[in-house]
């Protein structure tokens, strides 16, 4: 459960992360409304105070988090820009993913 947990923490950053950002990047680069730079800096804000609910260092959170986030942006381009992996991104975000896993949950 302890492992669900900690994912689910991590998507859900990830989520405030890359959404956030992406509404900055919309209203930036994209001439949209001055609300998504707003509403989306908010939200990136959201994403600093949910990483600090994992349960360990600092240091592993945010090393974690990166792995994580590299999947995520990919699955956020594929979803909202039809932007699709290459092969060598899909395994690099594996190796990425199976590296954070062993940081993360390893043993002190």
């Amino acid at each position: 459960m302890a492992i669900i947990k900690t994912y689910f923490i991590f998507i859900l950053a990830g989520v405030c992360e890359i959404g956030g950002g992406y509404l900055v990047w919309l209203w930036l680069k994209e001439g949209k409304s001055f609300w998504y730079g707003i509403i989306g800096g908010l939200i990136l804000v959201l994403y600093g105070v949910v990483a600090t609910w994992q349960k360990t260092s600092f240091a592993k959170v945010y090393a974690t988090y990166g792995g994580i986030f590299i999947v995520m942006s990919l699955l956020w381009a594929y979803k909202f820009d039809n932007y699709i992996p290459s092969k060598y991104e899909i395994i690099g975000a594996l190796i990425a993913l199976t590296g954070v896993t062993i940081i993360y949950y390893s043993p002190r």
